[in-house]
């Protein structure tokens, strides 16, 4: 019977044509009209998990809001429902046995893909602590001709959340002066100067002593006044030049991997449609990018695209720019407080595109005025041109000044132009004070460099100057390099001015003696015809701290020249002496240089700390190991602190401390830390640690049996809960010198006990059997 209902069903069509009769309707007509719910899928990539879709008439519709949300775009303004068959380039494959909905579509109507960032990482506010900081460099020299003398640099800092204050100078004091040696005694004060920098608006602003911002076209001059500046240097994170962008479509899910000048740089996932790739390298100079692009079938496209990358440009919508008032610095280096005339400075540079950056400058004061106008335009991938020009008035006569440069550098060729012209007196912020002087008629250089590759790297340089008084200086330069065995190098060189008839030459052999020294042979030759041949051997000081050394011999047709001089760093100073000289004068020096910071109470002693720091607070715990992004820098002393000073401004550095040397009964909440330091300043990192008062008690009733697991044990004092374990043991944190426990029994009822946590038992002492009633 089954048989024969299935041979029905497969022969009724067949029967129905027979008998003149119209065959049943199929699955996909008799579903003429019906709301499916199906998978979504665009361009083989899962867009939506359920979505509705209308069936009618053998049609598929579906809301554009929903086409909207899986990121496509059709042409045109497109609202309400839209039947899938009626776009070209849309195609949509219903598959009722998985109940998906298949959409292929042009990438061009998915979302635009960016991959890369301008920033190297994220960036994180800086921070700053009050407290004070001494820089220091004692210096003690003895000369067999001029006499002895010591002198004492110094820098001192206070900072905090309001900026940073710093004031240098160098005290002086001779001894057994020859008269016609320097003989100037005391202090002498260099600058003081306020900084702030607000790191979101990337702005500084400084007052008191200061140098004033300047273009390569431009002259910067020492002001006693006030500079607002645009500070890129609070944002390490930002790349501020433009990188290149390679752009594409991917019809279906690829992966990316992008090639620089033969290495590879990045792998890349990409979702279906258009993308723009911006992850390069932060190079400079002319490249070659490949970019190879391999779908889920394994197939492979690649694309060779040539860039050039510059750091003269700024990316196209950045401003870089300073302004400055203030009074002229007189004397700087002779004088405490010596001011002069009232005079203002301003630059500008602004990314017009990223191919063009435009710059600007203007200066005044009483009897000058100046401005000009320059740019940077890349030549697509043969380098970049820089031209400016300028006028000036200064006293009545005018000048003017024109600069023009070119730039190229690849891996095998460097190459560079500049010249600089001045007609008629021209005159900057250089002159004002000092309106005897001439600033120079004509510059004008040109250097080449080529990389040989195993034939080593050559190097010409050509240098015109001609001064203000029409005097000129003509200077050719050649250089040729290479790399030997192992770790050792020869180095050539020749010089001469042009108009003389001699060559200065130098023939330099350096060989690596052992694993921590240099041997180094050279020969020399001057343009008068004498020759010299020199021998040194030198140990550069460890990272860590230790001793190096550098020891000279030179002997010729000049007196014999010897130097000898040792270096020993240590973690809270670094200790020099040495001589030098030749037989008839010999020169004995000692040098002690460092720094002094205060925080926290505490004082601390390290090497020059040339920019931001950190100490590292362990509430009060001595001998903590603590790691600055990896490396072990030392441990924490009896007040719990330690000093790192090699922080960069800005750069967000990672700390840690490790807690295994702790006792039982210390918590470390926090072991790892990443924070950046305002430059110039210092930081107070706090790790808290807390000593925790914990004891394992056992609990038992009054016929001595312990009590059931699972009873339920509150801390009077605190609060804290916990639960009896095995044998009536139970452990508790944060008690105190005296305690009462309540229990709420498993079997039901209630009891307490109180005890006294003994002293001398260990971090978390046994206690019991305690009886609770």
């Amino acid at each position: 019977m089954a048989h024969q209902v299935c041979l029905g069903l497969l022969l009724g069509p067949q029967l129905a044509l027979a008998n003149g009769l119209p065959p049943p309707p199929s699955e996909s007509s008799a579903v003429t009209d019906a709301t499916l719910y199906l998978d979504l899928l665009v361009n083989q990539m899962p867009r939506a998990e359920l979505v509705p879709v209308q069936q009618r008439a053998g049609r598929l519709f579906i809301a554009s809001e929903v086409l909207t949300a899986a990121g496509i775009s059709l042409p045109g303004v497109t609202q309400g429902e839209v039947a899938l068959d009626a776009y070209a380039g849309l195609h949509a494959d219903y598959d009722s046995a998985n109940q998906r909905l298949l959409l292929q579509v042009p990438a061009a109507w998915l979302p635009l893909q960016r991959v890369g960032e301008r920033g190297l990482y994220p960036a994180s506010d800086a921070r700053s602590s009050f407290g004070a900081l001494l820089n220091y460099d004692v210096y003690l020299n003895d000369t067999d001709e001029s006499g002895t003398y010591l002198a004492a640099w110094n820098e001192l800092r206070l900072f905090d959340s309001w900026g940073t204050f710093s004031t240098t100078g160098q005290w002086r004091q001779a001894f057994n002066s020859a008269p016609q040696a320097d003989t100037r005694q005391g202090f002498l004060r260099y600058d003081t100067t306020w900084r702030y920098t607000d790191e979101q608006r990337l702005l500084t602003i400084e007052a008191g002593d200061l140098v004033t911002g300047a273009l390569p076209w431009t002259s910067s001059v020492r002001l006693g006044g006030l500079q607002l500046s645009r500070d890129f240097a609070a944002r390490p994170d930002l790349v501020t030049y433009p990188l290149p962008a390679f752009a594409g479509e991917a019809a279906v899910p690829t992966s990316l991997d992008l090639f620089i000048n033969g290495y590879k740089a990045s792998t890349t996932d990409l979702q279906p449609g258009p993308y723009t790739l911006t992850n390069v390298p932060f190079i400079n100079g002319a490249g070659e990018a490949v970019v190879v692009t391999t779908d889920a079938l394994g197939r492979q496209v690649s694309t060779t695209l040539p860039f050039y990358v510059t750091s003269s440009l700024l990316g196209k919508g950045l401003s870089d720019f300073s302004l400055a008032a203030g009074s002229l610095r007189r004397d700087y280096g002779v004088r405490d407080f010596g001011y002069g005339t009232g005079v203002a400075s301003a630059s500008l540079r602004h990314g017009v595109s990223d191919s063009f950056t435009l710059e600007g400058h203007l200066e005044s004061a009483e009897a000058l005025a100046l401005g000009g106008l320059g740019g940077n335009l890349r030549l697509g991938n043969f380098g970049v041109l820089n031209a400016a020009l300028a006028q000036s008035r200064f006293d009545g006569e005018q000048g003017q000044q024109v600069a023009l440069g070119y730039q190229y550098n690849s891996q095998r060729l460097g190459f560079s132009y500049q010249r600089l012209q001045r007609h008629g007196d021209y005159a900057d912020l250089s002159r004002v004070d000092t309106p005897y002087t001439q600033l120079s008629k004509r510059s004008e250089q040109v250097t080449l460099s080529l990389n040989l590759e195993r034939y080593g790297s050559l190097g010409a340089g050509y240098f015109d100057v001609q001064a203000g008084d029409g005097s000129r200086t003509r200077l050719l330069n050649l250089s040729w390099s290479r790399s030997l065995w192992g770790n050792s190098s020869l180095y050539l060189s020749a010089n001469r001015e042009i108009g003389e008839s001699q060559w200065a030459m130098q023939a330099q052999l350096v060989i690596p003696f052992d694993l921590h020294g240099n041997l180094a042979l050279s020969m020399e030759r001057s343009q008068d015809g004498s020759r010299q041949q020199r021998v040194n051997y030198s140990r550069a000081v460890p990272v860590g701290g230790g001793i190096g050394f550098n020891l000279g011999y030179a002997d010729g047709d000049r007196e014999a020249y010897r130097q000898a001089d040792a270096t020993w760093r240590l973690q809270s100073v670094q200790l020099q002496a040495g001589t030098y000289g030749s037989s008839d004068a010999m020169t004995r020096w000692a040098d002690a240089s460092g720094s002094l910071v205060w925080m926290d109470a505490g004082l601390f002693a390290a090497n020059r700390i040339d920019d931001a720091f950190v100490v590292v607070s362990t509430d009060g715990y001595a001998d903590v190991p603590v790691r600055y992004e990896n490396q072990l820098v030392g441990r924490t002393d009896r007040n719990g602190h330690l000093l790192v000073p090699y922080s960069s401004g800005y750069y967000r550095g990672k700390y840690e401390i490790d807690p295994m040397e702790l006792s039982a009964d210390v918590l470390a909440p926090q072991v790892e830390q990443r924070v950046a330091v305002r430059r110039g300043s210092g930081y107070l990192l706090e790790f808290p640690l807390k000593r925790v008062l914990a004891a394992s008690i056992v609990l038992v009733d009054a016929q001595q049996n312990n009590l059931k697991l699972g009873s339920q044990v509150t801390h009077q004092q605190s609060g804290s809960l916990a639960v009896v374990g095995w044998d009536g043991l139970v452990y508790l944190e944060n008690l105190s010198a005296h305690n009462t426990l309540q229990v709420e029994l498993a079997e039901g009822g209630q009891c307490q006990v109180a005890f006294d946590l003994p002293e001398g038992q260990g971090p978390v002492p046994l206690i019991g059997p305690l009886v609770c009633q």
